[in-house]
């Protein structure tokens, strides 16, 4: 599986996911690659004020030619996650043509929901090359108990791209691990950011299964007729 996070707004917390994500699939033993494809690499330092042994490999690929660079990369993985820049670009066009899964991070604010149309509008026109890709949003940084943590879901029902079911919170344990190059779910493994971190992380891989399956399946039948 080839993930991007994308979203043409900063501050949405794009990075911090990717290296969780990432974290976690390596501690389900998973072979993982990080692609920092953010100019300003902001994972790659992560990875170098990391003390502790690494989880998993990280590289730095902003470039406009990513998609055609990654599959050397992914042949050795079972996971790739891209980390994309932030804007809307040829390295995020291509961000998109090297991916099976696009995931938009999203904060639960007005601002975020309006900004998330320039990211959709460029996956429905690489929707020509990419066909069977999986988009969906995931809300980020989330308010706990509050009533805007539920209406986003509602407002970025106009855009036709779901979103999953699992979210994950503003918390202060995020910047904490951050600044030693770590992850919650290596410094806090049974805290409720790990938690979160982890069902995101099942939700992920179970709607890549699905979709395996869907297309397995799929094939079969073309075969067949």
């Amino acid at each position: 599986m080839i993930l991007a996070l994308l979203n043409q707004k900063g501050g949405v917390g794009k990075t911090t996911l990717a290296v969780h994500i990432a974290a976690a699939l390596a501690l389900k033993g998973r072979s993982v690659l990080l692609v920092d494809a953010d100019p300003q690499g902001s994972a790659l330092d992560w990875a170098a004020t990391r003390q502790a042994d690494p989880l998993f490999s990280v590289v730095g690929l902003p470039k406009n030619n990513l998609h055609k660079e990654i599959p050397a990369h992914a042949a050795k993985y079972e996971h790739v996650i891209i980390d994309g820049p932030p804007r809307v670009n040829e390295l995020a066009r291509a961000a998109i043509l090297a991916s099976d899964m696009i995931l938009i991070p999203v904060q639960p604010s007005p601002y975020d929901v309006w900004a998330a149309k320039d990211i959709v509008d460029l996956l429905r026109e690489a929707a020509v090359f990419k066909e069977n890709q999986i988009c969906r949003f995931v809300i980020n940084r989330k308010i706990v108990n509050t009533a805007i943590g539920r209406d986003v879901v509602d407002a970025l029902g106009s855009y036709n791209i779901p979103v999953l079911s699992s979210s994950i919170a503003q918390r202060v344990a995020f910047a904490e691990s951050a600044g030693e190059g770590g992850t919650v779910v290596e410094t806090d493994p049974a805290g409720q950011a790990a938690d979160e971190i982890n069902e995101l992380v099942d939700e992920i891989l179970s709607i890549a299964t699905h979709e395996d399956s869907h297309e397995q399946k799929s094939e079969l039948r073309r075969q067949t007729v």
